[in-house]
């Protein structure tokens, strides 16, 4: 998206994602990635997006993983309703430790100043999908007395 600058990057899905498109995605975030030291924030618009492929899911998955300690912040844009996206994205964003915030497509501006900020201003909408603490993180085992 041209208002990508720095290490903030936004992308807009149009479509059905394929592996192919996350192959291009991930080496655009990587590129980013390898020309910051400090970790970045992401903005992806899905309000055009006609779902995915389950090998779209699992590479994006498994690139998110890789780069977790690397993605401080991530937008997800949808015209969807917050429920609807948080339980497609919810899985993906399971493995990352970034924070991630839900914004309606008329709020994309927010979306904005949100990932290029360390902080969000306390009069912007927020829907926090995922806190940002890691899947395990409070974690603990059940049976270790076995």
């Amino acid at each position: 998206m041209k208002e990508s600058r720095g290490p903030s990057v936004g992308f807009r899905l149009i479509g059905r994602l394929t592996a192919d498109d996350v192959a291009e995605i991930s080496q655009q975030i990587e590129f980013v990635l390898s020309s910051h030291k400090q970790p970045i924030g992401l903005l992806v618009d899905l309000s055009a997006m006609e779902g995915a492929t389950w090998t779209a899911r699992w590479d994006e998955m498994r690139f998110l993983q890789r780069h977790t300690e690397r993605i401080a912040r991530m937008a997800v844009i949808s015209n969807d309703t917050f429920q609807e996206i948080a339980e497609m994205v919810l899985v993906a964003t399971a493995v990352l430790q970034a924070q991630t915030l839900y914004f309606h497509s008329s709020e994309i501006a927010h979306a904005w100043h949100w990932v290029k900020m360390s902080k969000h201003d306390e009069e912007m909408p927020v829907r926090v999908m995922y806190p940002g603490r890691g899947l395990f993180q409070n974690y603990t085992p059940e049976y270790m007395g076995i």
